[in-house]
């Protein structure tokens, strides 16, 4: 199992690669990062990942709405060949309402949109080419849209949690990258329904990414107290709701693992033992900037354990 960190856009571009070169030098295998409407991620994953050497940088999650097949290829294999292949892109159906506060486009058939847009995609990473029609968008190469230095393919996971976003993955993508999915949600409902969809498809079994929020701290409850406030936003969200209470909890930061290292780790092999092919740790800035660094050593020590 792979272990990597989702690192904080709050700070500048110069702070992040120093973030990104302490996560590495501390074992971590990857890092990750958010889109929201500041950064673009994929060129903050490709300065990231030409800076710092060996590390694997990914997106999670780019919303398929407000973007289109030719434009994410473009991002995507332009941040692969700057991270020398070490670029994952991330796709996500985003919500109803960030979509239409923000792009002003109505959320209509996010299940339909995401076959579609994986369906234009994945011959553009692969070729350089496509030809797609479909109901809601359309995806043509007029010109080549291969980028020099873009190998492997870069791989393809959407952040898919309900039942026809995780059969849509399975047959199309290349895993899926849960949040705030807990071990019980993993191995009861999403492991099981991805990897049965990649199977008849025909596909490898899928990467399990799990994002998982956590923190080392000698002051648990303190911590605890700030996850609860940061996550809440999370459960406003019906597709968060669902799988907290298919996680068995009540609110997001019940997912949270917080505590000694003995207790980290042991929720960290919960999470193995649920099927997450891979952990990527979020919010390890909810404490204090020695919690972070107690967070990515115990990381650094399970990714290479």
């Amino acid at each position: 199992m792979t272990i990597g960190a989702a690192l904080p856009l709050h700070n500048g571009i110069d702070a992040t690669v120093q973030l990104a070169r302490e996560a590495h030098e501390a074992g971590l295998r990857s890092a990750w990062f958010g889109q929201t409407f500041t950064y673009d991620s994929p060129s903050l994953a490709a300065i990231v990942g030409r800076e710092v050497p060996g590390l694997h940088v990914g997106t999670a999650a780019i919303p398929v709405f407000g973007r289109h097949p030719l434009v994410v290829s473009s991002q995507a294999q332009t941040a692969q060949a700057a991270a020398a292949g070490r670029y994952h892109l991330g796709l996500a159906l985003g919500t109803k309402q960030l979509t239409e506060a923000g792009f002003g486009i109505p959320h209509d058939r996010p299940i339909r949109l995401l076959r579609e847009f994986l369906t234009a995609l994945r011959p553009l990473l692969e070729t350089g080419s496509t030809d797609f029609r479909g109901e809601l968008l359309s995806a043509g190469t007029p010109l080549p849209a291969a980028v020099p230095g873009a190998e492997p393919p870069v791989p393809v996971l959407v952040a898919a949690m309900g039942p026809q976003a995780l059969r849509v993955s399975g047959e199309l993508a290349d895993g899926i990258l849960p949040y705030l999915a807990g071990p019980r949600a993993l191995a009861e409902h999403i492991v099981l329904a991805v990897n049965a969809a990649a199977e008849a498809a025909g596909r490898p079994a899928p990467r399990i990414v799990a994002f998982v929020p956590g923190v080392v701290t000698a002051d648990a409850d303190a911590v605890l107290r700030t996850a609860t406030d940061s996550l809440a936003f999370y459960e406003r969200f019906p597709s968060y709701q669902r799988v907290i209470e298919l996680s068995g909890a009540t609110r997001a930061a019940d997912l949270a693992l917080i505590g000694d290292e003995e207790t980290v780790a042991a929720g960290v092999r919960r999470y193995r033992e649920a099927g997450a092919t891979e952990v990527v740790f979020t919010a390890t800035d909810l404490g204090s900037e020695a919690d972070r660094y107690r967070t990515w050593k115990l990381l650094g020590e399970l990714a290479t354990g």
